[in-house]
């Protein structure tokens, strides 16, 4: 706990911000505890541009051409204050971290906003020699790769105008990869084998809510409401009763000159509330890389699933009669630190697609991201960050003409680790 600061995210972190540091730590008794945590908050400003219908709404606006917001916001990664502490006991390694995020902006007049989050809240015991089991709420398995690798950790992506006042923007989740959400679960993570290390666990299943007309894709992650969204679906609300998902994710990871890491990981759960006929369960892989050599860093990723959704966990996975939907997501992405002054900058692009069912209005709905960033280390914990972020969403109808919507933002800020 005294090397990063004790995160779900810290090894992102640490990789992507050279200023990243150990948090605050106190001997107390038996127990060391770590107090550590991340504080952002970025100017942006976004314009819009898009066809009637095409889903505008989910890049921040309504359908309105050449329109524009701009917000001050914190980024993809929220606010944190965590707690961890870390003690052996019977020869045993014992450890807790709780973490509370609370939101950095403000969207409406005479009041302050009340988001607040707990994404963390997790104990574990082990030891080097088996391993170490967790029980709680902690960041997903399957897909957390995935985030932990995308630059905009440091950063904005998407949903600056959309998800202002909220405690995070979208960043490249939706497109370029799922979102891993945080899950209450029971995972056993293997020791480290020479760089290759497993997790598999029991986390909490979401529910389905097979509701709406044929041929509809609920967004709501990325702006749509069940009013507006053309796209009508199954949504997932976590309701007692669901099914437990199964994860699991492998890693290999080396070191050297030539340096990096390759992992894959896997989701399954069954689902209830279909309709009669209907598929009965979600689930998805991936696979992904990143390589460093002198400098340079470059990502790659693919991950496919049935059921699963686009963006959320099962949100947009079955259609109003209860079958699956296919979709995919992958992004690539290089980075470059600059001797002297460990200036990071990078380049990314990715694409996240949902597959309509033959009854769906549509044939398939795409969104896409190209993100440029500078990332500077100021002082060892204080990182500036200039951003500019292209989404996209490209709607192809089957009886209606194509649309598509667009979002342009550059965001400037700062983010401080401690």
């Amino acid at each position: 706990m005294k090397t990063t600061i004790k995160l779900a995210v810290a090894s992102a972190l640490v990789a992507a911000a050279s200023s990243a540091q150990a948090g605050i730590t106190i001997p107390a008794g038996d127990w060391t505890l770590d107090i550590g945590g991340v504080v952002n908050a970025y100017y942006t400003t976004t314009k819009y541009s898009g066809d009637a219908g095409a889903g505008t709404t989910a890049l921040g606006l309504g359908d309105g051409h050449g329109a524009s917001s701009n917000n001050i916001t914190t980024g993809l990664l929220p606010n944190y204050l965590s707690v961890s502490g870390k003690t052996r006991q019977n020869d045993l390694d014992v450890g807790f971290t709780i973490s509370i995020n609370p939101g950095a902006s403000t969207a409406a007049a005479g009041r302050q906003s009340a988001q607040q989050e707990n994404r963390q809240a997790f104990l574990t015991f082990g030891d080097k020699s088996w391993g170490s089991i967790k029980l709680g709420k902690d960041l997903g398995i399957y897909a957390s790769d995935a985030i932990l690798n995308d630059m905009t950790l440091l950063g904005v992506g998407a949903g600056a105008g959309s998800l202002a006042g909220n405690t995070t923007t979208l960043g490249r989740i939706g497109s370029g990869f799922m979102y891993a959400d945080w899950k209450s679960q029971v995972a056993y993570s293997s020791p480290n084998w020479n760089g290759f290390s497993f997790t598999v666990g029991l986390t909490q299943g979401w529910d389905v809510t097979n509701s709406g007309s044929a041929g509809s894709v609920n967004a709501a992650g990325t702006g749509f409401t069940a009013a507006t969204n053309p796209f009508n679906s199954a949504s997932s609300d976590g309701r007692s009763g669901a099914s437990s998902a199964y994860e699991g994710k492998a890693s290999y990871e080396w070191a050297g000159d030539v340096a990096g890491k390759v992992w894959a990981s896997g989701i399954y759960q069954k689902v209830s509330g279909m309709s009669a006929g209907g598929a009965d369960r979600a689930q998805a892989f991936d696979i992904g890389t990143t390589v460093n050599v002198a400098g340079f860093g470059l990502t790659g990723y693919y991950g496919k699933g049935d059921g699963i959704g686009q963006t959320f966990q099962l949100r947009d996975g079955f259609d109003a009669q209860g079958r699956s939907r296919d979709s995919d997501q992958w992004y690539v992405q290089g980075t470059y630190t600059i001797p002297g002054v460990a200036t990071k900058l990078g380049v990314s692009y990715g694409e996240s697609t949902l597959d309509g069912n033959s009854g769906d209005t549509f044939k398939d709905v795409q969104d896409s991201m190209w993100t440029v960033g500078a990332y500077h280390p100021i002082t060892k914990h204080l990182n500036l960050v200039a951003e500019y972020s292209q989404s996209k969403r490209e709607l192809d109808n089957r009886t209606t003409a194509d649309a598509d919507a667009k979002a342009k933002t550059i965001s400037l800020g700062a983010i401080l680790f401690f």
